[in-house]
Parts: structure tokens; C-alpha cells; sequence
């Protein structure tokens, strides 16, 4: 089988962790090809059968990614004699051969959200998410096939298009975020009070505001036991009124914005937490509630779709508006011991739903059932 992945648009998070993961899992076929296109930073596992694909001109522009796509693609998958054009990122903007079949996967929600795209302040990243939605809806009519990653985004996909063919593969849990029952060095940064953690970078839909107002509404004795630590990219324009509201409330150093961390350090921060909370209210297959739920911690999430399809019911929810809510979920887990428990024991069994191997094994099978039908 020969395999041709376009992914250039693949610069950060969640689609690197993906296609990183899904490389390193190929089947046991000597006879597999793959042609893959990636940034450059992406480092490719070492298999004779990998070949990383080059381009003459830079594609980290979206013209010229879309003129390469369109102009310069559709050779290279018949010089390479492709069975399958796969398209990761969503955009199915390739003419390809007639023995050449195509699948695309779903990932961005944002674009299909209205209650997220509206805390959007007006500009480039709200108009190119009005752009993309019908181009993705396009790109998901026109694939042989659609990977989806959750059923809460196929549902909301097949009330508005009907795929040619559809599968629904969740993604996994990288083994180092398997940590539950393990001692794990405590990060220094962390200090030394027990702490809350969030990890996200912050967007609007994050709701980072409302986890720091919900923290200032703990009773003293809790707030002056733990504090809160914020992880992720800060320099976003929805930071500002949170590092207003520490400022103004002189939260200063119970609530810290702790910045970007590496991500193969995350693991000893989930696990070293008193509690992990998760508050986004747009996500498609939330990456970093999976990789919390790994840490065996206490976890209370947004009851937003999809997040309780992923944590299952045994996990503690609210509602991502309303910071009296996450305060009394966050007070109960921080004060009953044997509550914190349950929810622990909870979230390091639900983990084990999500495996990479079985990830990448469902994900080749369709790739490769798609390449035998043509």
C-alpha cells in the first residue's frame, strides 16, 4: 500500500501529537510506503518505509499552501502512485488521480461553535474560522472517508452533510501520561503548597476568567492552603482581564500564569496535583482532559459536550459560565477526602479506554480498507 499524508498545516498541539503518535504505530507491512508532508520541526520516525516529503517553496502560508495543494500535490501523487491521499488537518483541496482514493479528518470545532465563535473579538482568527467552516464541510463531502474523533462531532457534522463514509476513532493517551498509583517527581515551579491545576492556553472558550473567579469564591482556609496554577500559552488577548482580576483582587500569589510548559514535563504536573480541573467549552476530542484523567487525579470537568463522553459519568462536572459552580465542585473535592478518591480512582480507570496502539490500529485499518476498494 502506498500512502501519501498531507499534514503541512500541522504546526502545533494537538496535530503534531497526533501524527507523531500515528508514525510511530505503523502495521507490519514491508511492503507499506509513505509519503508524508510536515513542517519541517516535525521530526519523523527512522523507518526505511517513511519518506518525508519535500516542497520548493515555502507552504507555511495558507496561499501558498493551498497553490501547492492545488498545482503541485496532484503530481507528486502520481509520480508516487498513491492509493490514498490522507488529510489530517481537515482540508480536502486536492484533485488526485482516479486510482487514488481520499480521507480527511475532523478536528477544528471551532468553526462549527457559535457560543465560542461569539467571545471571539472581531478580526482575523474569527473571520478565518467563518472561512474554514464551509471549505471543511466541502472537504468532508468530497473524501472517500471522514475520521472523526468523537461522536458528539460526527453527530454535528451529519445533522448539516452525509460522508461518503464515516468511522468514529478516538484519540489515545500517550503511556507517559500513564501515571496513576506512580511517585513522579513534584515539579519545582510548583512551589510548595498543594496546588489546582488547568492546563489550556488561553482562549476564550478556555474560560480561565471564570476558574480564577471560582477559585477567589473558596472559603479562605482552602485558598490559603492551595494555590492555583494556570499552565499554557498566556500571550493571547483573553489573558489580560485575567491577569487584571489577580491584579485587582491581589491574587498575585495564590494564582500564578505559569506559561507554556514542555510538554513531556506535563506528566509530573498532572500527577503532583491536588486537583485537575478542565474548562473549555469548545472541543472536539479533548486532548488534555484525556491526558489528566492519566494522572489518577481528582478531575471535575466542563459538562460541555464532548467532555462527558470521555470522562464518563463518574467524573465531577460544571458548567464552564457559572464560577459559583466550579467553586463548590472544586470546595467538595479539596475538603472530602473520600470523595477526591472516588474521583481519582475514577478518572485513572477511564484512562485505560484510551490507547494509542488501538488509536493507530483502527486508524490504518480504515486507511487501508479504503485503499483495497479501489
Amino acid at each position: 500500500m502506498r500512502f501519501v499524508i498531507n499534514a503541512h498545516a500541522a504546526r502545533i498541539g494537538g496535530g503534531q501529537t497526533y501524527l507523531k503518535n500515528l508514525l510511530a504505530r505503523l502495521p507490519d507491512d514491508p511492503q507499506l510506503a509513505l509519503l508524508v508532508f510536515v513542517p519541517d520541526d516535525l521530526a519523523l520516525p527512522e523507518d526505511r518505509r517513511i519518506a518525508r516529503g519535500r516542497t520548493r517553496f515555502s507552504v507555511t502560508n495558507p496561499i501558498t499552501r493551498l497553490a501547492w495543494e492545488r498545482f503541485v500535490l496532484p503530481r507528486a501523487l502520481r509520480d508516487f502512485d498513491a492509493d490514498v491521499l490522507f488529510c489530517p488537518g481537515g482540508l480536502l483541496n486536492t484533485r488526485v488521480p482516479s486510482a487514488c482514493r481520499t480521507a480527511t479528518m475532523f478536528r477544528n470545532m471551532l468553526p462549527f461553535d457559535e457560543a465560542a465563535l461569539s467571545h471571539l473579538q472581531p478580526g482575523l482568527q474569527k473571520l478565518r474560522n467563518r472561512v474554514l467552516k464551509p471549505q471543511m464541510l466541502r472537504s468532508m463531502s468530497a473524501a472517500d472517508l471522514t475520521i472523526f474523533i468523537s461522536d458528539f462531532a460526527r453527530a454535528t457534522i451529519e445533522q448539516r452533510i452525509t460522508p461518503r463514509a464515516a468511522i468514529t476513532i478516538p484519540h489515545g493517551i500517550n503511556e507517559a501520561f500513564l501515571t496513576a498509583g506512580r511517585e513522579l517527581p513534584r515539579p519545582a515551579e510548583t512551589g510548595d503548597d498543594p496546588y489546582i491545576l488547568y492546563v489550556s492556553r488561553f482562549e476564550p472558550y478556555k474560560h480561565h476568567y471564570q476558574m480564577v473567579q471560582a477559585y477567589t469564591a473558596l472559603p479562605r482556609q482552602l485558598r490559603e492552603t492551595h494555590r492555583l496554577l494556570l499552565v499554557g500559552e498566556d500571550d493571547y488577548a483573553a489573558a489580560e482581564p485575567v491577569r487584571d482580576y489577580i491584579a485587582q483582587n491581589a491574587l498575585s500569589d495564590r494564582v500564578r500564569l505559569m506559561g507554556k510548559v514542555p510538554y513531556e514535563q506535563l506528566p509530573a504536573w498532572y500527577r503532583n496535583a491536588a486537583a485537575v480541573v478542565f474548562a473549555s467549552s469548545c472541543e472536539n476530542c479533548p486532548n488534555i482532559l484525556l491526558e489528566s484523567l492519566g494522572a489518577g487525579r481528582p478531575v471535575i470537568a466542563s459538562d460541555v459536550a464532548p467532555m462527558p463522553e470521555f470522562g464518563g459519568v463518574d467524573l465531577a462536572y460544571f458548567s464552564p459560565y457559572d464560577p459559583r459552580e466550579i467553586s463548590a465542585k472544586l470546595e467538595r473535592v479539596l475538603s472530602d477526602k473520600a470523595h477526591a478518591d472516588a474521583l481519582a480512582a475514577a478518572a485513572a480507570e477511564r484512562a485505560l479506554r484510551y490507547d494509542w496502539n488501538r488509536t493507530a490500529a483502527a486508524t490504518w485499518a480504515a486507511l487501508y480498507n479504503l485503499a483495497k476498494d479501489i
